[in-house]
């Protein structure tokens, strides 16, 4: 069985779209799980505001597999959330709207459980 990648989506938010934005991030797992391209653990948002006022959100979850990020892109369902999200969300101080870095944990030497 393929292991699951963990990524951070992070979503540099209009701040005038910001209401707009939760209501389509609310439906972003389900979207993905619905088509079995997330594992079934519920992802973990944060957000920040900088100094400007201006939002960035942050979305952890777990790709249930390498390819699933590709196969996203052929899917209606996932298509029907990621397409109006472009609209709301800006580049920003020389960064891309969005960002999908994907993350693998370190276990660092003297550290505790």
């Amino acid at each position: 069985m393929p292991e699951p990648t963990r990524v951070i989506a992070i979503y540099r938010v209009r701040a005038d779209r910001e209401a707009e934005f939760q209501e389509l991030l609310v439906k972003h797992h389900p979207a993905l799980r619905g088509v079995g391209l997330v594992t079934d653990e519920a992802p973990t948002v944060y957000r920040n505001v900088d100094a400007k006022g201006r939002p960035t959100y942050y979305e952890i979850f777990d790709w249930a597999n390498a390819d699933a990020p590709r196969r996203a892109h052929e899917l209606p369902e996932v298509m029907a959330v990621w397409g109006p999200m472009g609209d709301l969300v800006e580049e920003r101080d020389g960064q891309p709207k969005f960002e999908f870095p994907h993350v693998e944990p370190v276990e660092l030497a003297g550290r505790g459980t």
